[in-house]
């Protein structure tokens, strides 16, 4: 049951984000350049869905029907969170620049990747050409969306200071305050030091899943 249930999940995911991806593709074939700046209005709301879907995996490691190590795996989903609903969906004017079409095309590319490799995974068929491109792809397109992720947080940071998003003053007799840009470039250094950890962690994924008894294993 918790299979089918797992299965059905990533079902789901994988239309989102084959969704997303096809729509970016076809957009800009169809109209260039122009289909940057429209992206986040084209597709954002599927894709704050898709997002907002994935925090149930955290869930299912807590739980132990997913098997996958949990700290990554909520940096990750963390990690874009932050990014998509406090940097992105926050500031209007963030979301016409080009680095939000970037970062909407890595974070989806390896969706769809990942989500059928899970899908065919719970099936219990592993193609190799799959698995290899599933433990592969995200070493180098990774640390390109965690650029991307810090380049959106920099671009962002003077409407922050302009209109005083999240910035919180306490009135009297409290003399504390909170500048959210101090806050985001303090995460910017999570942000990089997390990936340092992560990528790590997908190496060794990469090296589990693509060791030679593994492949051996699933060929047979």
């Amino acid at each position: 049951t918790m299979n089918m249930y797992l299965f059905v999940y990533d079902l789901m995911q994988f239309c989102g984000h084959s969704w997303i991806f096809t729509n970016m593709i076809i957009r800009f074939m169809t109209f260039g350049k122009e289909s940057l700046a429209d992206t986040f209005h084209s597709i954002g709301l599927v894709m704050r869905l898709c997002q907002l879907l994935s925090v149930l995996e955290i869930l299912h490691i807590l739980i132990g029907i997913d098997k996958s190590r949990l700290l990554p795996r909520f940096l990750q989903i963390t990690e874009r969170i932050i990014v998509l609903f406090v940097v992105i969906n926050s500031q209007e004017e963030v979301q016409g620049k080009y680095i939000v079409c970037v970062l909407f095309f890595l974070w989806n590319l390896l969706d769809v990747v990942r989500y059928t490799y899970n899908m065919l995974a719970r099936m219990g068929i592993y193609y190799l050409p799959l698995t290899w491109l599933n433990f592969s792809l995200c070493i180098p397109l990774y640390p390109l969306s965690v650029l991307a992720k810090g380049f959106a947080i920099c671009v962002s940071l003077p409407y922050f200071e302009s209109f005083g998003t999240y910035s919180i003053k306490l009135p009297f007799p409290f003399t504390f305050s909170i500048y959210f840009p101090y806050v985001l470039k303090m995460y910017l250094l999570v942000l990089f030091a997390g990936m340092c950890f992560i990528i790590r962690n997908l190496f060794s994924e990469r090296t589990a899943h693509l060791g030679t008894g593994n492949i051996k294993n699933k060929r047979s």
